[in-house]
């Protein structure tokens, strides 16, 4: 009888042994194995989510196999206290080890919001605010309520974001969004300022920056930007006016209906260049950083005017005859985007 119990006992033993590996051995490959999904899944943990509703949404989503699993083995590990909320993107082939490692180091899902060249300020806003996943904390309305809404040392933030794409996540703000924008720009503006030109006839960053915004707005052909710069520096050590289209076009705001008329070119404002010396305020439009590099670094070659081609590109001249013969042969077909600047009214 005893003999029995004793080889009862051993065969339970085995048994229980048995059970115990094979359970092992299914926990073991349960971990190292992936969920069923075969393309990426992004999900967004809300703040205060527990790691049983974590469980059953990856579970859902076909990241996991068991939600059950990921939420005992979680439990057990301690990295239910380690969840971070968040937006997360998970890849096929993760298993359960790699994912908490995932949900415990944070957002790693990012958006992008792209700064072009040549907005304006109110561009910029209008674009920000389309931006659903940031939170919105600014108010501003203007250049001049942005710059003290975001503190900046100039009452005018126009032309203070570099163009450039930013990448965020969901909770960011819109406030560290530009203010990283405008990091960017002082970083640009201050290592082309170093590297400037000797006889620049620019006395500030600042008025690099403007000067930039100028070049930015009259045109997008690279190669022209530097030839472009030429001509501005040129006719500022010259003193002559700038006579630039666009910024006439800044000067007349939001009731600029596409053209410009004798009466804008002979109403004053300090952003009229036909009728103010030197350069205007404030910049007019966010220069990107090759603008900038133009600005401080100009192609001076003796070059005095410019007129546009209508395609986009300008024919330069040295004189001004040759500029008025240039704009009698671009003004005969001219297209509804035609600009010409300098322009021969009001010449100085």
């Amino acid at each position: 009888m005893l003999k029995r119990l004793m080889i009862t006992a051993v065969v339970l033993l085995f048994l229980t042994l048995a059970a115990a590996g094979v359970a092992w051995f299914w926990l073991q490959n349960a971990l190292e194995r992936s969920g069923p999904m075969q393309e990426a899944v992004e999900l967004h943990v809300k703040p205060g989510s527990s790691l049983r509703a974590v469980a059953g949404s990856l579970a859902e989503a076909g990241v996991i196999e068991h939600d059950w699993l990921m939420y005992y083995w979680g439990r057990y590990k301690g990295y239910d206290r380690g969840v971070r909320a968040g937006e997360y993107r998970f890849e096929p082939g993760m298993v359960l080890e790699d994912i908490f490692a995932l949900l415990q180091s944070g957002s790693n899902v990012q958006y992008l919001f792209t700064i072009v060249e040549g907005w304006r300020t109110g561009d910029m806003l209008q674009a920000l605010s389309q931006q659903e996943r940031l939170q919105h904390t600014l108010t501003a309305q203007s250049a001049v309520e942005l710059a003290q809404e975001l503190e900046f040392p100039e009452t005018n933030a126009e032309g203070l974001f570099l163009p450039e794409t930013y990448s965020y996540r969901r909770g960011e703000t819109d406030r560290s969004v530009l203010l990283r924008a405008n990091q960017a720009l002082r970083l640009v503006l201050e290592q082309s300022w170093q590297s400037r030109a000797p006889d620049l006839p620019l006395n500030t960053p600042y008025e690099a920056l403007i000067l930039a915004s100028l070049i930015e707005k009259e045109t997008g052909v690279v190669e022209e930007r530097q030839r472009i710069a030429g001509v501005f520096t040129s006719r500022l050590k010259q003193g002559m006016r700038l006579q630039t289209d666009p910024t006439v076009i800044y000067g007349i705001g939001e009731s600029y209906d596409g053209n410009i008329t004798r009466k804008h070119l002979q109403t004053m404002s300090p952003y009229n260049t036909y009728l103010i010396s030197g350069l205007p305020p404030t910049p007019i439009a966010l220069p990107g950083a090759a603008a900038i590099m133009a600005a401080t670094q100009p192609d001076e070659t003796g070059e005095l005017y410019f007129v546009a081609r209508g395609d986009g590109s300008h024919k330069f001249s040295r004189t001004y005859p040759e500029h008025q013969e240039a704009v009698k042969e671009f003004q005969l077909q001219r297209r509804q985007d035609y600009r010409s600047a300098p322009a021969v009214q009001l010449e100085k």
